[in-house]
């Protein structure tokens, strides 16, 4: 009976995460906002529920630590609720908790350093001062089902955590989590003419440190084909 019990109670909170998680898709931004300006916490609960996953992936790939990303989404959330009648709507109610997350893993990122100029900051008007790849093997046409493996998903994600910040976050914030270069220049308070930049950047970076891992791949198929 008492494992009974336990197996019902199990079924009930998988139950209830899984409309949790219904409801979330289906009711509005405007809704969830005017829940939360309203006190109602169930509105909370749906916007984390809505936008938690996401906001963790950019913080994990940007903090490279589970608890430092977990602490970034809840100061994120926190910061969020409390500020929440300062929301204008200029922009999505994604976006706007895209942009906190960001800052909050800049500042905890962010170190004393001497005065500096910044490669990245001096780079993003022009194209001049490109670091060209030393090696071109054109992964890109790679086929598809290689990029399946948890192997090559491991070295994508070391490749990005080597990026600096201002790349890594073009990057996970337009080809990992689908936003638009406007909605991208919003969430980090740049221009889109920045973004495109970054991104190129950021891919040729990329591009470089792949390249690296899918020749020594290639070398390894062909040695193992001749021996």
């Amino acid at each position: 009976l008492g494992q009974h019990r336990v197996t019902v109670g199990h079924f009930a909170v998988l139950r209830t995460v899984a409309i949790m998680s219904l409801m979330s898709e289906i009711v509005s931004d405007e809704d969830i906002l005017s829940g939360i300006r309203s006190g109602d916490k169930s509105a909370c609960a749906l916007c984390i529920d809505k936008y938690g996953p996401s906001l963790y992936r950019l913080a994990l790939r940007l903090m490279q630590n589970e608890r430092d990303a977990e602490d970034v989404v809840q100061e994120t959330f926190l910061n969020a609720f409390k500020s929440i009648d300062s929301f204008e709507g200029r922009s999505g109610l994604g976006t706007w908790l895209y942009r906190i997350t960001y800052n909050n893993a800049m500042m905890r990122l962010r170190r004393p350093a001497p005065d500096t100029v910044s490669v990245d900051e001096k780079l993003d008007g022009a194209e001049e001062g490109y670091t060209v790849p030393q090696q071109f093997f054109d992964w890109c046409c790679l086929p598809e089902e290689d990029f399946d493996s948890e192997e090559v998903r491991q070295e994508l994600e070391k490749a990005i955590g080597e990026l600096s910040p201002s790349l890594s976050s073009v990057f996970i914030l337009r080809e990992l989590e689908g936003l638009s270069t406007r909605e991208t220049a919003e969430t980090l308070g740049v221009s889109e003419d920045v973004v495109k930049t970054r991104l190129r950047r950021a891919r040729l970076q990329l591009r470089e440190a792949l390249s690296g891992y899918f020749a020594e791949q290639e070398g390894a198929v062909s040695r193992q084909q001749t021996d």
